[in-house]
């Protein structure tokens, strides 16, 4: 895709959430299921059901997945989802690269071993190599902007509101 096919695409939503800013708001969903085996998720993705359970750093096999991954994961190909669309408006060729997150997370807080350790990573770095012949100034509003847009990085940044909710399903009725 080039720029004006981008441009063709995104210009009609661009203009509906201009005219209409309610119709931008979009919920977006996850779901999962205790169903698995063991101390694991079952979490539904667009692709297929995977299994998440405990890392290796908490007594994991490293089988299943492991949900800080995932974190860093959805981080990675947001980010390079919104760097590609991105180089795609400016019109700067990307020809590949690779885009590598990696975050320090002190298991002592998730394991409850150490009261002042924190739940959760301490510090994410999130970094690409491109294959792009763009100079350093394409290079710093390319950045800059993939910063801005990337939805994933900005809810990290931002810390949104976040809430749970635990319940108890009906007892299932009796046959």
């Amino acid at each position: 895709m080039d720029s004006a096919a981008l441009a063709e695409t995104q210009g009609p939503l661009k203009q509906q959430y201009r005219d209409d800013p309610g119709s931008a708001t979009v919920v977006l969903k996850a779901d999962g299921d205790l169903e698995g085996s063991g101390i694991s998720c079952r979490v539904s993705t667009a692709q297929a059901m995977v299994e998440a359970g405990l890392h290796p750093a908490t007594g994991g096999t490293g089988e299943l997945l492991c949900s800080g991954d995932m974190l860093l994961e959805a981080l990675v190909a947001c980010s390079g989802v919104t760097l590609r669309a991105v180089a795609t408006s400016m019109g700067v060729e990307v020809r590949g690269g690779t885009i590598h997150a990696e975050g320090d997370l002190d298991f002592r807080g998730t394991l409850g071993v150490a009261k002042d350790a924190p739940v959760g990573f301490k510090d994410i770095r999130l970094s690409f190599d491109l294959d792009t012949d763009a100079d350093d100034a394409t290079l710093a509003t390319l950045h800059k902007l993939t910063e801005r847009y990337c939805v994933v990085y900005q809810t990290l940044v931002s810390s949104p509101s976040v809430s749970l909710e635990l319940g108890k399903q009906e007892a299932s009725a009796q046959a």
